[in-house]
């Protein structure tokens, strides 16, 4: 067991501050997808074993009280790549939000004054559509996308490969200016810790993908601790922690408690004088802190709220803090939580609203709301965070279109009155449900999951994620009928969001009503996410619409040349032209950006089979079936083929799989030609 390192004088608010070096130093950013606080041996966790970072905390400046501003992904590190506040760059959750190419970020304000730029980032939240890359040489954000939605399962790329790539770059360009942001995302839910951090926290796996974080640390920060690196300014923090069940919440995004808002903070290197500080620090805090430690100017078009923590504790600023967690209000219509941090207090404006002492109640049990003098601190919590602006206005004609579908996110009016009822303290046991429809889903408890998803529509009928959950779970028990019809009511009602009308159309054209999925989708034609053109060029498709669909893929890979799902839409058109070798190809490149793709393996199949590789072909249909044994198209090309190849067991087992579980809806016509085919295998044995 690593107990914690001591680090010396406590430094408090009166204690000076090293200035920074004249020589503009290297500027390595690491950043660690939800850790809590609390759970890393430097801020006593006996527990911990995290040897790395509590040997750069031991000669670096640890601050004791730093603070996020979101609990989810990407608006917080959009905070700490801006320096700016979640209402002033405008990215307010994890989809659905761009940051403008015209917002001044830590990587284009280095970048013009000599910078060598790069970023790795390990998750999907951060993919470059989203504007993170402005300024970046570099942004690998090479994160295997297209994932089937039934999974649940956000793509990341594990630890040690993130650091082999950044620590390659960072050698790469040595002797150059650098600016290196590393994103790890190994302590995000769900926890699965490699060996040997496995065995050793099998109690709590939470604690091991922490240690498994440290220890993939290692090889990129022993040179800095070593004294191998020139001059650098070391930064290491989180975006949000984790609520591991604290105030009822399993994991991060519903309320911004301590466990999830506040965040470890260590600067390390170049005019940093080691020791702990006690003073308010703030992701806003960084960009500032980076430019007086590199001496770039700040930025002239928007005052940055945020101040250097390398000067002088004691200049006079405000420890006043903004925060937000409107995941909620945006997915499910709840009412948005929004909030401020000054001296030690804690104000949470929300219909049942909050004031905490955050020195008296560390836990945050005891509500100071109703005291006298709450209501100014309340009063401050700037009112002009809610409602958000959309990110891209449609035109009013394509806006009442949206309308009419019953869409209710993104460019059409966000809710601005609530009450008691709306707040996520009174819906708290209506998130538990949430998270155990999606635990059975992804368990294979289908059955389960409708009946939790029908008790959770039935509760909330205005919330879209529970219309959702519940077309989910109807699709993975095979009622492909029954989702339709639960998302028709959605849509009736006035609770359809963009993902449930992606899926009504992809299920539409499943059975064989792929006109009525492009009537749905074509308002999103140039307004919609990436996944909603893709998904209506595949409606065009299915509705003989090749020319369309292909212009909407062309459009789609222009943004983003390698996402997976386009390629492999592109690749189906392609097979529906008769272009075999334009199909091949581009399934090919789905499979290198994701090679867990069912249909792109089934693409590939039927164009090597059409080129005239047979074995080729069954091997990519046996692929197919590997990763989705419901793929019938697959089963069928596979079973079909296979006899006639003489790999009787293969087309054997394929054929079988294809009568127990195929549709009869949609495929009773094939399975007098399976019959037939099984009769004949079986006449051969």
């Amino acid at each position: 067991m690593v107990r914690p390192l001591l680090l010396g004088l406590l430094l408090t608010a009166s204690a000076p501050v090293a200035p920074p070096s004249s020589t503009p130093p290297d500027v390595l950013l690491i950043t660690i997808d939800t850790l809590r606080a609390d759970r890393l041996g430097f801020a006593g966790d006996r527990r911990a074993a995290t040897p790395n970072l509590d040997r750069l905390a031991a000669t670096g400046r640890v601050f004791t009280d730093a603070h996020a501003h979101n609990v989810v992904t990407l608006p917080s590190h959009t905070n700490i790549l801006t320096g700016l506040y979640p209402f002033q760059h405008g990215v307010r959750e994890n989809s659905g939000f761009r940051l403008g190419a015209d917002v001044p970020t830590m990587a284009t304000l280095l970048a013009a004054q000599g910078y060598r730029t790069a970023a790795f980032v390990a998750a999907f939240p951060l993919d470059s559509r989203f504007g993170l890359d402005h300024g970046f040489e570099i942004y690998d954000d090479r994160v295997p996308k297209g994932s089937r939605p039934d999974e649940f399962v956000m793509p990341e790329r594990r630890g040690d490969d993130m650091v082999a790539r950044a620590s390659t770059w960072w050698q790469a360009h040595r002797g150059q200016k650098r600016f290196l942001w590393l994103h790890l995302f190994d302590p995000h839910a769900p926890y699965d810790p490699p060996e040997p951090h496995a065995t050793t926290f099998r109690d709590d796996p939470y604690r091991g993908e922490v240690a498994a974080t440290d220890a993939f640390l290692g090889p990129l920060l022993e040179p800095f601790l070593a004294g191998r690196e020139p001059a650098a300014l070391v930064i290491v923090t989180a975006d949000h922690g984790e609520a591991l069940g604290d105030h009822g919440e399993a994991t991060h995004g519903l309320f911004a408690y301590e466990p999830t808002l506040k965040v470890p903070l260590v600067i390390w290197g170049s005019g940093v004088t080691p020791g702990r500080d006690d003073r308010a620090a703030r992701h806003v805090d960084l960009l500032p802190t980076v430019l007086a430690a590199t001496g770039v100017a700040k930025p002239t078009a928007t005052r940055l709220p945020g101040r250097s923590l390398l000067l002088p504790p004691d200049d006079g600023a405000a420890g006043e803090s903004y925060f937000e967690a409107l995941s909620a209000a945006l997915n499910r219509g709840w009412a948005p939580l929004t909030g401020l941090i000054r001296d030690g207090r804690k104000a949470i404006q929300l219909p049942l609203p909050e004031l905490y002492d955050l020195a008296a109640d560390p836990g945050e049990m005891r509500n100071l709301a109703a005291e006298p003098g709450a209501a100014e601190l309340l009063a401050a919590v700037p009112q002009r965070a809610w409602p958000p602006a959309p990110r891209e206005r449609p035109a009013p004609e394509v806006e009442a279109q949206l309308r009419a579908l019953g869409y209710v996110s993104g460019s059409t009016a966000v809710r601005e009155r609530f009450g008691p009822e709306d707040d996520p303290k009174t819906l708290l046991a209506l998130d538990r449900q949430i998270h155990q429809i999606v635990e059975a889903i992804s368990q294979g408890r289908a059955a389960a999951a409708v009946v939790t998803a029908r008790e959770l529509v039935t509760a909330r009928p205005s919330m879209p994620l529970g219309h959702s959950l519940l077309a989910q779970a109807l699709l993975a028990a095979s009622d492909t009928s029954g989702a339709v019809a639960a998302m028709e009511r959605a849509r009736r009602e006035h609770a359809a969001s963009e993902p449930l009308l992606r899926q009504l159309a992809l299920s539409l054209a499943e059975l064989g009503r792929a006109a009525e999925a492009v009537t749905l989708l074509s308002p999103f034609a140039l307004t919609g996410e990436l996944e909603t053109r893709v998904t209506l060029a595949e409606a065009h498709s299915e509705a003989g619409r090749q020319t369309e669909a292909e212009a909407l893929i062309a459009q789609v890979l222009s943004t983003d040349p390698e996402d997976p799902r386009a390629l492999e839409t592109s690749g189906l058109v392609a097979l529906r032209q008769g272009r075999w070798a334009l199909a091949r190809d581009r399934s090919q490149q789905a499979l290198e950006q994701n090679g867990t793709l069912p249909r792109a393996w089934n693409n590939l199949g039927v164009a090597r089979f059409q080129l005239g590789d047979r074995e080729g072909a069954l091997d990519a249909w046996q692929k197919a079936v590997d990763f989705d044994p419901k793929l019938f198209d697959a089963l069928y090309n596979l079973g079909m083929k296979a006899a006639a190849a003489g790999r009787t067991e293969q087309a054997r087992r394929a054929l079988d799989a294809f009568l127990k579980t195929a549709p009869a809806s949609r495929y009773s016509r094939d399975f007098d030609k399976v019959r037939q085919a099984l009769a004949a295998l079986d006449g051969g044995r």
